[in-house]
């Protein structure tokens, strides 16, 4: 009597036609037995892909899973995962790329069928249409980060998206290269004569507290603009980033920090803090005159209404700064968190307290984003230790000798 397979082994034949065909076992399923056909031009083909499955199936992997297209999955992916997990600009982003690249470029293949290649073709086929360098990237780790998700829900056995590269860009009068994209966010860090220029320039102005906090505390914009006064303990001393202020779908809104490190307190120093308690005269000052027109919303910044400032009119004051101080207009409000790290280190405050400043999750990002700073201070270190081994060197006093 011959013997059975066994659940799972297999089984292959050749079709009439001449093609060959495997079958692989997947069990009971919803009270009926379910099998998976794979097919070659050979019998060789056929045994691989057998292999390669019972492989996976023995890893653990869920053949028995609905196929469904790259774009059904994309779709799902944004409703059921990134409209709930993620803040709503995250999630306005993801679906613009989804939409406009990843769905008319890969939406129409199986997704347990996408390959490397047809990723690469997407990422190639975008630089050559005169995509900047970051908007190729961009569009390839949104495709990375849903074939994560594709992965844990065991519709696929790898992540195709990690198996690709950005292509490199060739510098062109109409194109930007590679390095010209990626210096569009270069960090332009204010030395100590620029910082005081700055202040300088907006020394008297309502708004001089705003600069102030963004230069000694490295607040983000919307971190700045999005500050309560309730957010600011006058006795003790110390501040607390609670949210931040965003323009959010056409609306001006007020949202949660941007990771749990940020809503660590601060220590606040003398003078910045004597610099809030004037402001806070002023804004007193500025309500009495407005009366019924202000808006109370509890904003440590506002309009002389007591409205929140729009971040881009915050930006437009920023550039008539810098013009007056003579700095390059080319420094983004952004550089000044980038000065108050780099001033801290390099006055040789130590990285962990400059990442407790900047409330980064890790110390990593610190020492990654400011390793600009770190070769000076390295230098003096060295110079340090030459001096000290220049100093035993010399002759011992008489009475040092034993």
């Amino acid at each position: 009597m011959a013997k059975r397979r066994g659940h799972g082994e297999g089984s292959i034949h050749q079709r009439p036609d001449g093609r060959w065909c495997a079958t692989i076992d997947l069990g009971i399923i919803n009270g009926k037995r379910k099998r998976k056909y794979l097919y070659g031009t050979t019998r060789r083909e056929v045994a691989e892909k057998l292999k390669t499955m019972q492989h996976a199936q023995a890893s653990g992997a869920n053949l028995a899973a609905e196929r469904i297209t790259v774009k059904q999955f994309l779709e799902r992916w944004l409703s059921e995962i990134v409209s709930r997990r993620n803040k709503p600009r995250t999630v306005d982003g993801y679906t613009q790329i989804v939409r406009q690249h990843l769905i008319p470029h890969l939406g129409r293949y199986q997704l347990d069928q996408l390959r490397p290649e047809h990723v690469q073709t997407m990422l190639n086929t975008l630089a050559a249409e005169g995509r900047k360098y970051n908007t190729v990237r961009n569009i390839r780790a949104v495709l990375r980060r849903a074939l994560d998700q594709a992965l844990r829900w065991q519709h696929v056995q790898r992540n195709v998206a990690t198996l690709v590269d950005v292509p490199r860009y060739k510098a062109t009068d109409n194109q930007d290269s590679e390095a010209s994209a990626k210096a569009e966010f270069v960090i332009q860090p204010l030395d100590e004569q620029q910082a005081r220029a700055l202040l300088s320039a907006v020394a008297g102005h309502r708004l001089e507290a705003l600069y102030r906090v963004a230069l000694s505390l490295g607040l983000r914009r919307g971190e700045v603009l999005g500050l309560r006064w309730a957010d600011i303990d006058f006795d003790q001393a110390i501040l607390r980033v609670t949210g931040a202020l965003q323009r959010i779908r056409g609306k001006l809104e007020r949202s949660t920090t941007k990771t749990v490190a940020s809503a660590q307190p601060i220590t606040l120093p003398p003078v910045l803090l004597a610099s809030l308690r004037q402001h806070r005269e002023t804004q007193t000052r500025e309500r009495a005159e407005a009366g019924e027109q202000w808006k109370d919303h509890g904003l440590v910044f506002t309009t002389r209404i007591g409205t929140p400032i729009e971040p881009r009119n915050l930006i437009r004051h920023f550039k008539t700064v810098l013009k007056k101080a003579a700095l390059p207009l080319t420094i983004r409000f952004h550089d000044l968190r980038h000065s108050c790290a780099t001033l801290l280190i390099a006055q040789g405050v130590h990285p962990r307290v400059v990442m407790e400043i900047l409330r980064h999750s890790q110390i990593s990002t610190t020492m990654n984003t400011y390793a600009h700073v770190l070769p000076r201070l390295q230098q003096d270190a060295t110079t340090k230790i030459e001096e000290l081994l220049d100093a035993s060197d010399e002759e011992p006093p008489p009475d040092a000798v034993d």
